[in-house]
C-alpha cells in the first residue's frame, strides 16, 4: 500500500466516519501524540479511541455563520497536504463555538500501509484549551459505551 492510499484512506474513513475501519489502517502498536495529553498513547485501540474522540469534538460547528476573522466557519476540513513515500503532514482547521482551530495531522506509517505514529499539533492556545475540554468530555462519553 503505497503512500497516497493511506491518506486517501484516512479521508475516506473521515469522510464516511467509518472509524471501525481504523481497525485495518492502524499498526497494532501504533503511537498517538495528542495535544492535551502528556503522555503518548501506545495501541491500536487507545489511538482508535483518541481518533474517533477527536473527530467528534473537531468536526467544528458546522454553520455558516462568520468566524473571528470575518470567514465563514465550515466545519473540519484539510487546507493542505505535503506526503512523502512515508509520512504526511496535513493541516486542518475547523471552528469551535466560535474559536478558530488550525493543526496539522502528522502521520507516518510503515511498509505495509499501516500507520505508526500519529501526532496533532493545535494552535492558538485558545483552541488548545477548548480542545483540552471537549476531548475529556468526549472521551469519558465513548469510554462509557
Amino acid at each position: 500500500m503505497g503512500s497516497p492510499n493511506v491518506v486517501k484512506t484516512w479521508h475516506r474513513i473521515l469522510r464516511e466516519k467509518d472509524f471501525d475501519a481504523l481497525d485495518t489502517l492502524l499498526a497494532d502498536d501504533v503511537v498517538f501524540h495528542s495535544p492535551v495529553v502528556h503522555t503518548p498513547q501506545v495501541g491500536k485501540a487507545i489511538t482508535k479511541l483518541y481518533l474517533s474522540a477527536a473527530f467528534g469534538v473537531l468536526g467544528g460547528d458546522k454553520s455558516h455563520s462568520k468566524g473571528s476573522a470575518g470567514e465563514a466557519d465550515e466545519g473540519f476540513r484539510y487546507v493542505r497536504e505535503v506526503i512523502s513515500d512515508t509520512d504526511a503532514a496535513l493541516e486542518f482547521r475547523t471552528t469551535m463555538d466560535g474559536i478558530i482551530v488550525n493543526g496539522v495531522d502528522l502521520i507516518r506509517w510503515n511498509d505495509d500501509g499501516q500507520i505508526i505514529d500519529f501526532k496533532v499539533m493545535i494552535r492558538p492556545l485558545k483552541a488548545i484549551q477548548k480542545v483540552h475540554g471537549m476531548m475529556a468530555t468526549m472521551l469519558e462519553r465513548l469510554k462509557s459505551t
